[in-house]
């Protein structure tokens, strides 16, 4: 591989936009110059003066549920549609596969369906799920980049949920090894079942504020109890912020995402039956959504990362549209940049802050050394960004497996017009690398 000069009037480096010409060989970036550097010896890739160059984005809560649910989602699909996006890597949730993964055993088994099948680098979350602690250790030593937990019941038998004292004893054991537990916090006590119908306030009102507020509530006094590190993942409920707040003042060691659908939509703007917007946590009101845009701009909420969680349109019951029955996801991971990126215009910031959150914030919650920033050492993973291009999306042109998205219809701003992954064009064969944890 020749080595490249990428010449970029736009670029985010450093938390600014500025003019650079990036040098890149075998793959790494090696310096970050001057707009006008030499190219002696180097191919040069020059960017449009619409364009700007953006480092890869690192997406971490994806569902790819392969093996097992391929139907649902691949590796193949998800990862083409996360490198059209401009995500260069993903972390892969250890359900909704089967097996999911729980022990060294079936990381194996879903290594073994990500090798050679993946158009961007792919690392894997374990799964922290009754009577597994013991196989924590293993797993950990294996490279996964932490443990996802449910406080409640996950929707799936096979991935079981942690009672309090359960989680504490994980959390115990997760500190020992100076890893990270990764929340989805929902209070099962104050969760109902969700009603039947078409009607989305009913589905809303079964799974209120409060049963997020407490859930976090009894995550951060596991995290404070246990000195471990803590991730409460997709936060919907802008009440948990104060929470989230003073654990974070006090030392307790916490960090939170959200979603770009929690930032977009408002639940009084779902239509009756379009249960392609049913999620858990659930899309809540404006107003709550403008609290969230708040906590990301005063460092509240690290990070922001899709929870690309897809299943078959069978399954979204898009036939009946029966809130009650449709399976909770939201398919959004080509979507991710535009969709925040138009909501940050609208509210006056910039491309630094949403890199900040989609890329350099990830990256670091997972200790990855060479992902998230364009800097001297990183992969040369890049995105090139039409910021002011408008498009219109249409499902069935998305790369995931099944044509199901609440974005169809919407217009947003900003265009990924390529994605380099390791300093080649993601195109063609899957190029994709497994990633583990202490060497990412």
């Amino acid at each position: 591989m020749s080595p490249l000069l990428f010449r970029a009037r736009r670029a985010v480096v450093d938390g600014a936009e500025r003019a650079v010409s990036v040098r890149v060989a075998d793959g790494r970036i090696t310096a970050v110059q001057a707009f006008d550097a030499d190219a002696a010896g180097a191919e040069v890739v020059a960017l449009a003066d619409d364009e700007v160059l953006l480092p890869g984005l690192v997406d971490t809560h994806v569902h790819v549920n392969d093996p097992g649910r391929a139907e649902w989602e691949g590796f193949p699909t998800a990862t083409r549609a996360a490198a059209a996006g401009g995500i260069t890597t993903i972390v892969d949730m250890p359900l909704n596969s089967v097996p999911p993964t729980v022990d060294l055993a079936a990381l194996r088994v879903k290594q073994a369906a990500a090798r050679g099948r993946a158009h961007v680098d792919v690392g894997f979350w374990g799964g922290a799920v009754p009577g597994n602690a013991p196989d924590l250790a293993a797993l950990h030593e294996a490279g996964v980049f932490g443990f996802k937990c449910f406080l409640l019941d996950s929707g799936v038998a096979e991935f079981g949920h942690l009672s309090a004292g359960e989680l504490t004893e994980h959390m115990r054991r997760v500190a020992e090894l100076d890893a990270l537990l990764i929340a989805h916090a929902e209070d099962g006590e104050i969760v109902e079942p969700a009603p039947h119908g078409r009607d989305y306030a009913g589905f809303l009102a079964s799974r209120p504020r409060s049963a997020e507020d407490s859930a976090i509530a009894t995550l951060i006094a596991a995290a404070a109890a246990t000195g471990a590190r803590a991730h409460v993942v997709h936060l919907s409920s802008s009440d948990a912020l104060p929470l989230v707040a003073a654990a974070k003042a006090g030392g307790v060691r916490l960090t939170v995402e959200t979603c770009p659908h929690y930032l977009t939509f408002a639940s009084e703007e779902v239509p009756d039956g379009a249960t392609e917007f049913k999620c858990c946590p659930p899309i809540r009101e404006a107003a709550n959504r403008e609290a969230l845009w708040r906590a990301l701009r005063d460092g509240v909420i690290d990070v922001v990362v899709s929870d690309h969680s897809p299943c078959t349109p069978e399954l979204k019951r898009l036939d009946t549209g029966d809130f009650g029955e449709a399976w909770g996801g939201v398919s959004s991971v080509q979507l991710g940049l535009p969709a925040v990126w138009t909501g940050a215009v609208e509210r006056g910031i910039g491309l630094p802050e949403v890199v900040s959150w989609m890329a350099a914030g990830p990256a670091r919650l997972v200790g990855s050394r060479r992902k998230g920033s364009i800097a001297p050492g990183r992969d040369a993973d890049f995105a090139v960004f039409a910021p002011d291009d408008v498009f219109t999306v249409d499902a069935r042109r998305l790369h995931h497996r099944n044509p199901v998205t609440p974005y169809h219809g919407r217009v947003l701003r900003g265009v990924v017009r390529s994605t380099w992954l390791r300093g080649t064009p993601v195109a063609g064969d899957p190029r994709g690398a497994l990633l583990e944890r202490g060497t990412a």
